[in-house]
């Protein structure tokens, strides 16, 4: 079909954007087939009006998309869908309240996934993924994770680093080996439920210390520190859940300097870690002695590869948490660790971080066009937002409407470390996950006429 020729003019954005949407909207329409050829980059160029370059990176975003593929001197071709039932994945869609990396933008993560699946598989690959892994998880997995921990800063080695099921059962391990019920832990006055799960599920009593715009305030801890009942401190240091703020290098140093200090236990729980283009040092990496220091999958390229690595202060605590794991999970998804294992020795792991990272911004930049300046908290690798409203605004009501019209959204109690206090009305608005552009740009459109002052206290849920 070399004579497709679409009209853009009614797509707002890049016009290479544009192309791709009309592409991806012609193939949801029937318009375009599977194995349909697309005309050659200079003839729709030509058509639109448009330079070659606009074209060029039009057909790359629609490869990158797994709308197209390129045969070469024939031509870019439609691409067929799986032959999958949608029956066989009704209701399949996931936790959509979930804080998860943009997902279904882009083909590339599935197609190494199954490219290396396939390779991992093959009778040339030697034992199969699919075997008990000793305690701890498997050798070159925890090379790969060494290597990864060790370019940040991390004093580590694969005798001190294990692979987790992910980031909470590593958490958990942390949690059942290091405290007792009724120490104490300090944290953020937020911090995401998984961690006040953890916490009422082992009887310890977190402390929440007072915070900034730099997250939280090393004086505040100290004093803290001073009558000798704090254990520990928990924090995500980069792009925190819910509250998005990034420590800067200073306060990460000030901190580790209290740790340090007191002699206090810090979990590092990294997860949106490797997400910014050049990554702050740790906080481990200050007080290593001290730290536990988590690193996942998940947050950064996506969920279901349930895949962490925790790195302990020294072999004798590795021992005791690869125990607790094994007792817990049994061990990581062998083929999921043995997948990012090989893309961590090829390099693909951080190439597929950055393109987590560039749609991230994609949809932070809508966020922006959308939303009143100063109206929430952000960062332009992150995929989550922290939207403060006026205190009359019932954030429950706004976040059912919200969750209604696709986007979700948690409200801000619900990451409230101590309930009781007085605290800002908020909201946590996730912009990743399976939600679409177009369907992202409505719900912050939405989102914007909802938290505006001059909109009703109410609004009905329809």
């Amino acid at each position: 079909m070399q004579a497709w020729n679409p009209d853009i003019r009614a797509i707002g954005g890049p016009k290479y954007l544009a192309i791709a949407q009309a592409l991806s909207n012609d193939i949801e329409a029937g318009l375009l087939a599977p194995g349909d050829r697309l005309p050659p980059q200079r003839s729709l160029a030509e058509a639109l009006g448009l330079d070659l370059t606009t074209v060029t990176r039009a057909y790359g975003e629609a490869q990158r998309l797994g709308l197209i593929e390129g045969s070469g001197r024939r031509g870019s071709f439609v691409r067929g869908k799986p032959s999958v039932s949608p029956s066989q994945l009704a209701g399949d869609a996931g936790d959509t309240g979930m804080n998860a990396p943009p997902e279904g933008f882009g083909g590339t993560l599935m197609r190494e996934f199954r490219d290396c699946a396939t390779a991992l598989l093959s009778a040339e690959a030697g034992v199969l993924p699919f075997q008990y892994q000793r305690s701890g998880g498997a050798p070159s997995a925890r090379k790969a994770g060494a290597a990864l921990l060790g370019a940040r800063g991390l004093p580590c080695s694969e005798d001190t680093v294990l692979v987790a099921a992910g980031g909470q059962n590593a958490l958990h391990a942390i949690f059942s080996a290091e405290f007792k019920a009724g120490d104490t832990l300090a944290v953020c006055a937020h911090v995401y439920p998984g961690l006040l799960a953890l916490a009422r599920r082992f009887g310890v009593q977190l402390l929440a210390i007072a915070s900034d715009a730099d997250g939280m305030a090393p004086d505040a801890l100290g004093q803290a520190c001073e009558n000798g009942t704090v254990r520990g401190v928990y924090l995500v240091p980069t792009n925190d859940n819910p509250t998005t703020v990034t420590m800067p290098v200073e306060r990460r140093e000030a901190i580790a300097d209290i740790i340090a200090k007191h002699d206090l236990l810090l979990i590092e729980d990294d997860a949106y870690g490797w997400l910014p283009e050049h990554p702050l040092p740790p906080i481990a990496s200050y007080a290593p002695v001290n730290s536990w220091y988590i690193a996942s999958v998940s947050k950064v390229l996506t969920p279901g590869l349930r895949v962490a690595w925790l790195r302990a202060p020294d072999l004798a605590g590795a021992w005791r948490l690869a125990a607790d794991m094994h007792e817990t999970a049994i061990m990581a998804p062998p083929l999921n660790a043995a997948v990012v294992t090989e893309w961590v020795h090829s390099g693909l792991f951080q190439k597929l971080v950055g393109e987590v990272r560039s749609e991230a911004r994609l949809r932070q930049a809508m966020a922006l066009e959308c939303l009143a300046p100063g109206s929430f908290r952000w960062q332009d690798y992150g995929y989550h937002l922290w939207v403060e409203v006026q205190d009359d605004l019932d954030t429950r009501h706004l976040c059912d409407v919200l969750r209604q019209h696709g986007l979700p959204a948690i409200p801000g109690d619900a990451f409230a470390v101590d309930k009781a206090l007085p605290g800002p009305a908020a909201m946590r608005v996730s912009i990743g996950g399976t939600i679409s552009r177009e369907q992202l740009r409505r719900g912050l459109t939405l989102l914007s006429a909802l938290i505006s002052p001059q909109a009703p206290r109410k609004v009905s849920l329809v």
